[in-house]
């Protein structure tokens, strides 16, 4: 590998960990935003709602602005908004200010949705420069930022020190990250026209073939049913446990710790095992393991069964992200729509699902909105076939970037 490979692979690894810590650094603190802005668990999910517009807005235009600017642009200004929305989300939190706490989850869904999308992009290309898998242990690293994250915010939640600061502080570390990872990234990668992502003579264009590609679509199912489950853990699982088991919210975010440990290990160590089993193994292995632990969060009553669930629901969800983006980029030609597609379905179940499920909450308890998630992950045991077969028409590049 290239020293210029290099370093463009270590800043993805940031572009990645920025948005884990800023993610875990409000999921941790949702206890006390809630009490602060004293609202019910379907005004919070009206907070959330938010999140969701915000990530809409990203997530529809992420394709359109990356083929006409490319990645390093998009995923610029997506994270800058990603770090603004930290101090926002605290601002909104200290005034005891809905709109303006709404205002904020707004913010980093727009950066969230429109510059994950881009990043998995420029994942993707360094995997068929590199000829080695990769976007497992990119998506590892936005599993170890939310574990340091919500490690953080676990020792801020046991300190009472106030939202805002723990926030704003999150802001300044990774604007420093930003600064010194955006320089590595190259120009013009994921462009219309530009090397890598520019159709074949005389084809459709990108956007009709790829939604007119069944597998394609089977994995875009697959995506979002693993997309749910991590997101609905990422957004709800401190006050599921605070709510639906009885934990304080200090044990309560320990336990979304535990998730995220689970999750980092399953990204990191993932790689080895989709080497050797195939893709298709591993994503049913995976939609198995995070129903069984969901289905015991959701039906057991004892609080010490259900954290220990969490870690095989977070296990299970770990690897459905990025094993169905590598399967996108070798699906057919055209890889960077393909991976723009099926991202956008993920990060749709990832950040819009969730704040969905606060309305379900609200009436009937978060253990049992929950079953939405376990009804979607068994729907992916039957899908995943599809992550495993691989295009005839898949460039011999892109067939060494993602083997199973």
């Amino acid at each position: 590998m290239d020293p210029a490979t290099r370093r463009r692979r270590a800043a993805l690894f940031l572009f990645f960990l920025i948005p884990g810590l800023s993610i875990s650094s409000w999921v941790t603190r949702t206890p006390d935003i809630r009490d602060q802005l004293d609202v019910s668990t379907a005004q919070m999910g009206i907070v959330l709602f938010g999140l969701s517009v915000g990530s809409m807005i990203g997530i529809l235009s992420s394709g359109t602005l990356v083929a006409r600017f490319g990645t390093r642009p998009v995923m610029g200004v997506a994270t800058l908004l990603v770090i603004l929305s930290m101090a926002v989300i605290g601002g909104g939190t200290m005034l005891s200010s809905a709109p303006a706490t709404t205002a904020g989850l707004f913010l980093f869904g727009a950066g969230m949705g429109g510059g994950e999308v881009a990043i998995n992009i420029d994942g993707a290309d360094v995997e068929r420069i590199t000829g080695r898998t990769v976007l497992p242990t990119l998506h590892g690293f936005f599993s170890l930022g939310t574990v340091v994250g919500a490690a953080i915010g676990i020792l801020c939640t046991a300190a009472s020190w106030p939202v805002q600061w723990h926030l704003t502080a999150m802001a300044a570390v990774t604007a420093v990250m930003f600064a010194y990872a955006f320089r590595a990234i190259p120009h013009a990668v994921g462009k219309t026209g530009g090397d890598g992502s520019r159709p074949d003579a005389g084809a459709a264009p990108s956007e009709v073939r790829v939604w007119k590609d069944p597998r394609l679509l089977l994995i875009g199912g697959v995506i979002l049913a693993m997309a749910l489950a991590e997101g609905s853990a990422n957004d709800w699982l401190p006050l599921l446990m605070v709510d639906g088991h009885g934990v304080d919210p200090a044990l309560g975010s320990a336990v979304y710790t535990g998730f995220a440990a689970a999750m980092t290990i399953g990204r990191f160590a993932g790689g080895f095992f989709i080497d050797r089993l195939g893709r298709a193994p591993v994503v049913r292995a995976s939609a198995i393991c995070a129903s069984l632990g969901i289905a015991v969060v959701v039906f057991a009553d004892s609080a010490v069964l259900a954290g220990a669930a969490v870690l095989l629901w977070g296990l299970g969800a770990s690897l459905g992200f990025p094993v169905t983006l590598s399967a996108a980029g070798d699906s057919g030609p055209d890889s960077a729509a393909r991976v723009s597609l099926v991202a956008m379905i993920g990060y749709v179940a990832f950040l819009v699902g969730p704040p969905c499920l606060g309305f379900l909450g609200e009436h009937y308890g978060l253990r049992v909105a929950m079953i939405v998630v376990l009804a979607f992950t068994a729907v992916a045991i039957i899908l995943a076939p599809a992550v495993g077969k691989r295009s005839a028409t898949a460039s011999p590049a892109t067939e060494s970037a993602a083997r199973p």
